[in-house]
């Protein structure tokens, strides 16, 4: 039995979370309801030491008190476990006290639980137990120090209502709800708190923020006396990583997802990713490129963001910012519609670029691009070929050193060299092709207007030759035509285990090597150096290729498929060449060109990231050389750990002797934790606010039910109706629609699209585990067990507090 007092945060191994969080409020000075903590020894032995127990009880005085879990899992900066494990209240006497401390330890293997550590990717955990004075509050609840709906951090959230905590944090009231900001808060009518309190409750917050240096998740009690007892304070896990401070407001969006990242990066991947942008600017002109080549690109938690401030700054151009981000969706646009109104970012003279770098860019390229462009608009062929020469060509001068080159000398190369030919004036000539391929595919719509349907041209660019990852795909679908000789095996063997065997030639051959040597270089998320190619791990493809052997009708064959929709294409062009004629004939003799030229020229779209790999491909192999003689020189653990420095770093490492072990070591883990994170912010503020979700609630329309928003997201599925989660049935992909949902409702989550409650907080568990699990979530909906039938198809938006029932 350990006081609490004598705990710190430093002790969550033997006091588990909760316990050490109290312990550690105790010691910053904090008013805490007295009590102990019996550790997690007595748990490991399975041996509850009955006596020591009853004797600490009275010691604190006996008479009521709360017991409560304290896994060595719990209230972790990565994982809450908000109410995953149990809780008892008004515990009074010997033997409820032991059932009560038995009872906890059994929550730890509750089935909410287990699914909770195994979604938070942990494996075990241990279980202390807290015994505390209990207080009859007259008002308690949640603070929250950052909005946790919105990320920002200049807000505290306040849920509260009159009695024990416990109605706001199992969701099982409508709880009073504030928004502190800067100012006075907005008090409602008959609220349960007043201002002072507001006050006191938003100092503790700034107390606490203040001692464990991040946003907290705080539990408190207000007695009938007015004195403030906190009984709980544990990080925020859901909020994104905050932007750099630079002590302004401002703005930035992500982008990294244009490219298939939505994974975070590793910091190789960004520092590479700048190194061969200094080589582009200065194959460009652009002067001072070496000191900080992108410097508005940001990395946020691992993710690649554009800071935006600057541009939406510039009277010249921010009234064009919302129409050039039509790619990233509606909502995105909307946030960049209501930024514009924002005084934070009122219109400043000037351009976010010097004018001399950019006319020298112009100057450089306008001549090339423009004969490129009018040759393979009159020789597409001939460009096409033009272009694959240029690919071979940059492939051939990405030379890297010696076999005998040092450390040093390899990292020199990758930084100064390893995108000297992919990031050349032209690219060798691949530019012209190109840069007409996207123009040819994107004029016709502009053209025709409403001649054609957004349809109709969808189906003009449909089977579309000469793409690089089409090509690669339908050769992938050879492979596994191949394989079909040999379909047990590779359907009843597991993909990595397919791989080992390939590794060591136990594989019947179906053209996997030749497959990689064209293709070896390729990956998902393949602009970050850091991830592993084909060539390393080729476990995807041999999944790819097992669900391949899966189709059995022939309709749905890849290369089938892929011929119909060239065909139709074809069709299309026709249908659309004659209904021009009739109308628009000058415009539609042009667009029609420019859709034939389209099925010669626009595959090479993707020819130009296609180029860049060899150079990324070829700096991880040298990086991964670097790691192996750091890992021998006792500086790195093993050898992709490299991919976790940047350039500078590795460099420090190289010639100094660096030991980076440690840095490393807290950078995988911050990548483990971010690649569980569900959602990911498209536009954010400087202080942590997701743009998207300030979105401001539709206006209520017919079918639609409005509640108030618990978790982010949309989601479009079949209602399940459930009153009791008890030996509750649940579709994959049905929107769970309950009463409330306390923490027994949770691995119902794992299986949802979505979650709507008649009651409930945004702070409550059952939309905090909501959040972390990634799925949206309405609370607050009056009636809606009622409202809505079990199979209705029902969209919600977690963000906006909406539901509306589809016809």
């Amino acid at each position: 039995m350990l006081r609490l007092a004598d705990l710190d945060s430093s002790m969550i191994g033997l006091a588990g979370g909760k316990a050490a969080g109290l312990g550690e409020l105790i010691r910053a000075g904090e008013r805490v309801p007295a009590g102990f903590c019996l550790t997690v020894e007595s748990f490991v032995a399975r041996d509850l030491p009955e006596k020591a127990l009853l004797e600490a009880y009275q010691q604190l005085g006996g008479g009521r008190v709360a017991v409560r879990s304290s896994a060595t899992a719990e209230d972790l900066p990565d994982a809450s476990f908000a109410g995953q494990q149990d809780t008892f209240l008004d515990v009074e006497g010997d033997g409820p006290l032991v059932d009560a401390v038995r009872q906890c330890w059994a929550s730890l293997h509750t089935d909410r639980a287990i699914a909770y550590r195994a979604a938070a990717g942990i494996d075990d955990a241990a279980m202390a137990v807290v015994v505390q004075r209990m207080i009859d509050p007259a008002v308690a609840g949640v603070l929250f120090t950052a909005n946790p709906i919105t990320g920002c951090r200049t807000e505290m959230v306040v849920d509260a209502a009159p009695g024990l905590g416990t109605a706001v944090v199992d969701g099982s009231v409508v709880a009073d709800h504030y928004v502190l900001g800067e100012g006075p808060p907005d008090l409602p009518e008959a609220g349960c708190l007043d201002a002072l309190q507001l006050r006191q409750l938003r100092e503790a917050g700034q107390r606490l923020q203040r001692h464990f240096g991040s946003p907290q998740d705080i539990e408190w009690a207000i007695d009938p006396a007015g004195t403030l007892w906190l009984l709980q304070s544990r990080p925020i896990t859901t909020l994104f990583p905050v932007p750099p401070d630079t002590g302004e407001i401002r703005l930035y969006l992500e982008f990294g997802h244009l490219q298939g990242m939505l994974r975070p990066c590793t910091p190789m991947g960004v520092s590479l990713l700048k190194t061969g942008a200094a080589r582009w600017f200065q194959a460009h002109g652009v002067r001072d490129a070496l000191l900080d080549p992108l410097p508005r690109l940001v990395p946020i938690g691992g993710r690649l963001y554009f800071d935006l401030t600057d541009f939406i700054r510039s009277k010249p151009l921010r009234d064009q910012l919302p129409a050039s981000l039509e790619i990233y969706g509606p909502r995105v646009q909307s946030s960049m519609g209501r930024m514009l109104t924002d005084p934070r970012f009122a219109p400043r003279p000037g351009l976010p670029f010097r004018l001399g770098n950019a006319a020298r860019v112009t100057a450089l390229l306008t001549p090339s691009l423009l004969a490129g462009l009018v040759s393979s608009l009159v020789r597409p062929d001939a460009a096409r070929a033009r272009a694959y020469r240029a690919v071979d060509e940059i492939r051939h001068r990405t030379v890297p050193p010696s076999e005998t080159a040092t450390a040093e000398q390899r990292l020199d190369w990758v930084a100064e060299d390893s995108h000297g030919a992919v990031m050349s004036r032209g690219m060798l000539g691949l530019m012209g092709p190109l840069m007409a391929g996207i123009m040819v595919g994107a004029a016709p719509a502009a053209l025709l207007g409403d001649l054609a349907s957004g349809d109709e041209l969808d189906v003009v660019l449909g089977g579309m030759p000469h793409n690089v990852t089409t090509e690669m795909d339908l050769e992938l679908w050879g492979l596994a035509v191949k394989a079909r000789q040999h379909r047990a095996l590779f359907l009843g063997t597991p993909p990595a285990e397919l791989a080992a065997k390939y590794r060591t030639g136990e594989l019947p051959d179906i053209g996997m090597t030749g497959f990689l040597d064209r293709y070896g270089l390729r990956a998902a998320a393949e602009i970050d150096v850091g991830l592993p190619r084909w060539e390393e791990d080729t476990t995807p493809l041999w999944a790819t290729i097992a669900n391949y052997l899966r189709v059995d009708d022939p309709a749905q064959e890849p290369d089938r498929r892929f011929r119909l929709a060239a065909a139709r294409a074809e069709e299309m062009i026709d249908t659309l060449a004659r209904r021009v004629r009739r109308k628009r004939p000058i415009r539609g003799r042009i667009a029609v060109f420019l859709m034939r030229r389209s099925r010669r020229l626009t595959g090479l779209r993707e020819i130009g990231k296609f180029a860049w790999l060899p150079a990324i491909q070829t700096s991880r192999r040298q990086l991964l050389m670097i790691g192996e003689q750091l890992v021998t020189r006792r500086l790195l653990a093993r050898a992709d750990d490299i991919m976790f420095l940047d350039l500078g770093e590795a460099r420090s490492a190289v010639r100094n002797g660096a030991d980076h072990r440690d840095l490393v070591a807290r950078r995988r883990a911050d990548y483990q934790r971010e690649l569980r994170r569900p959602t990911v912010p498209g536009a954010l503020l400087s202080d942590g606010t997701d743009v998207e979700a300030l979105a401001p609630a539709p206006p209520v329309e017919d079918g639609v039910l409005t509640g108030m928003a618990g978790a982010a997201g949309r989601a479009t599925g079949k209602a399940r109706v459930i009153r009791d989660p008890a030996g509750a049935h649940i579709e994959p992909g049905e929107i769970l629609v309950a009463p409330t949902t306390d923490p027994g409702w949770t691995p119902l989550f794992l299986t949802t699209a979505g979650l709507v409650t008649e009651t409930g907080s945004p702070l409550a568990h059952g939309p905090t585990v909501a959040r972390e699990y990634g799925i949206p979530a309405v609370i607050c909906v009056r009636n809606a067990t009622h409202e809505i039938k079990t199979g209705q198809l029902i969209t919600i938006d977690g963000s906006a507090g909406t539901v509306r029932i589809e016809e």
